[in-house]
C-alpha cells in the first residue's frame, strides 16, 4: 500500500492491527521528542482503538485493539492528532546514574579496544563515563536500553562472532552504541565493564526503572565497591542515584 506522508513521517500497514509511522532515519534527539510527543497526544486522546506503542529510534508503531479496516480513514485521525497543540504537561524524565566497574575482570575487551582504537585504557574509560546518554527505545532483552549519544571516539564493530554468553551487567560497545545486558545473553558487543544494577526485574511492577527520554550517566566504581554494591542489590537495599530532568 502506498506510504501516506505526514508533515516529517510517514504511516504504513503494520499487520492488520497495527500502524507503523516512521521519521527519518537517523539517530536524533530532536526525532525522540517529536516521537513522545506524539505518543502523549494520542494517549490523550483516551480512545479505546489503541491498546499499546512501540518506540524505536526512528519509529513509533501504533497497536490496534481491532482489525484495522480503513487504513486511511485511522492514519487521518493521526495525522489531525499530530497537529494538535499540545497542552499536555510532558512525562517526567530522569538522569540515572549507572555505577560501573572497569576492572579488566569485567572488562574483558578493553585491552583489545585499546590498541584498536590507539587509546589508552584510562583514556576509554574517561571518555565513556564524560558522556550523558539519551534512552531512545527498550529491546533486543526485556530491560535492554538502546542509547544514543557515544562519542565518535569510541566507535567500535561488533565482534564478528559473538559470544554465547555475556554476563548479566556487562556494560559494551557495539558499533556506534553502548548498552548494559540486562539478563545473561549471547551477544557480539565489545565488553568494557559490568555494573551491579538490576535493568530488568520481573517481581517489581515496573520492571525495568528506565524509559524512553530519560537520560543515562555511567560513573566509576572500584572491584570491591562492586562487590559490596551487588550483595545490596541483592538484597533490595540500594536505591538508584536519579536527577529530574524535566518538570
Amino acid at each position: 500500500m502506498e506510504l501516506l506522508l505526514g508533515n516529517s513521517h510517514t504511516y504504513k500497514p503494520f499487520g492488520a492491527k497495527a500502524i507503523l509511522i516512521e521519521w527519518k532515519a537517523i539517530i536524533e534527539e530532536a526525532i525522540l521528542k517529536d516521537i513522545l510527543e506524539f505518543k502523549d497526544k494520542i494517549n490523550s486522546q483516551k480512545s479505546e482503538s489503541y491498546i499499546d506503542y512501540s518506540i524505536g529510534y526512528n519509529s513509533l508503531t501504533i497497536i490496534f485493539k481491532d482489525i484495522i479496516l480503513d487504513f486511511n480513514k485511522e492514519v487521518e485521525k493521526l495525522q489531525s492528532i499530530y497537529t494538535l497543540n499540545s497542552t499536555i504537561k510532558p512525562v517526567q524524565n530522569f538522569l540515572w546514574e549507572i555505577p560501573v566497574c572497569y576492572d579488566l575482570e569485567f572488562g574483558i575487551d578493553l585491552e583489545e579496544m585499546s590498541q584498536s582504537l590507539n587509546l589508552e585504557i584510562l583514556e576509554i574509560i574517561k571518555t565513556h563515563t564524560e558522556s550523558i546518554y539519551t534512552v531512545f527505545f527498550i529491546g533486543f532483552l526485556p530491560g535492554f536500553l538502546y542509547l544514543g549519544g557515544l562519542n565518535s571516539k569510541l566507535f567500535f564493530d561488533r565482534k564478528p562472532n559473538p559470544r554465547l554468553n555475556v554476563e548479566v551487567g556487562s556494560v559494551g560497545i557495539g558499533g556506534e552504541q553502548t548498552g548494559v545486558y540486562p539478563v545473561n545473553s549471547a551477544g557480539g558487543w565489545n565488553i568494557m565493564g559490568r555494573t551491579p544494577i538490576n535493568f530488568f526485574d520481573l517481581k517489581l511492577s515496573n520492571p525495568c526503572f528506565a524509559k524512553a527520554g530519560d537520560q543515562i550517566k555511567f560513573s566509576v566504581i572500584t572491584k570491591k565497591e562492586f562487590l559490596e554494591l551487588e550483595i545490596l542489590v541483592s538484597k533490595k537495599s540500594y536505591q538508584l542515584f536519579k536527577t529530574i530532568i524535566n518538570d
